[in-house]
């Protein structure tokens, strides 16, 4: 597994993923703390469909990670993406049988590939909350936001929570991104399925119905990076989130156990 775990890792690391990733994830970052901040007197709001992030929540000692949170359901994306592509390609090239050579054991070679595109993912989002919370320092001066509950023990708590909340949140995204190149074996299927689920279905089945995000896994996951809300409590989600990883996972694994590695 750890030859797998390392072969993964070469692909991961080269210039044009890694440095490409951080770059998107980075420009994806500011903007929504920019967003945020610049907007926060704003009558049409400043917050995801129109909603209000009003400067007192910012000055609480959770506003520090606030934006960084907020930008949990992109970071999902991107890890999707990413994750579905990497297996997906493995079909695509045929590289799959040269691994299967070296590594017989197919649930040793589907957990190498996932323990480093997680890797993978903890480093997305380590460098998306440097950057969150980072410029959300920066603009609050402009924003006449006070600072002073950012540096309590409470707000270091709350930073941490936030950041396990975003980091559970990425690589679920991730793992059904990659549950998505399994059964699909292409990159391009993959990815488009994923995106448009979450980004098109489930928005216009929201706002068709708004009980219908109760049973949305797409929502359901990106309100765990946020650390619940009114509307869908962080317990419901992580238990919605918990039994829909563990069937897709079971599906995938023996699909990829038993069905022929070609495309």
């Amino acid at each position: 597994m750890l030859r797998v775990f390392a072969g993964e890792w070469v692909k991961l690391r080269r210039p044009t993923l890694l440095l490409g990733t951080l770059g998107a994830v980075g420009g994806l970052v500011a903007m929504v703390t920019s967003v945020i901040y610049l907007l926060i007197d704003d009558p049409g709001g400043n917050g995801d469909r129109g909603r209000t992030i009003s400067r007192e929540i910012l000055q609480l000692p959770s506003g520090f990670s606030l934006t960084f949170a907020q930008s949990a359901g992109l970071l999902g994306l991107v890890a999707l993406c990413i994750f579905a592509a990497q297996t997906a390609q493995e079909y695509t090239y045929g590289t799959l049988r040269n691994i299967l050579v070296r590594q017989p054991s197919r649930m040793k070679v589907l957990a190498g590939k996932y323990l480093a595109m997680s890797l993978f993912a903890l480093i997305v989002v380590i460098f998306a909350a440097i950057v969150g919370m980072g410029l959300s320092y920066a603009l609050s001066g402009r924003a006449k936001v006070i600072t002073d509950a950012w540096l309590t023990t409470d707000a270091l708590f709350d930073t941490a929570n936030s950041f396990a909340n975003v980091i559970f949140a990425t690589i679920a995204h991730g793992t059904v991104g990659m549950v998505l190149g399994l059964l699909l074996r292409s990159p391009i299927s993959s990815i488009s399925i994923g995106v448009i689920w979450i980004l098109i279905v489930e928005s216009i089945l929201v706002a068709v119905r708004g009980s219908f995000a109760k049973y949305l896994p797409g929502v359901q996951l990106s309100n765990i990076g946020q650390g619940g809300s009114d509307d869908l409590t962080f317990i419901y989600s992580m238990r919605y989130a918990l039994i829909f990883l563990l069937a897709v996972a079971i599906l995938a694994s023996i699909l990829f156990k038993r069905r022929d590695v070609a495309n």
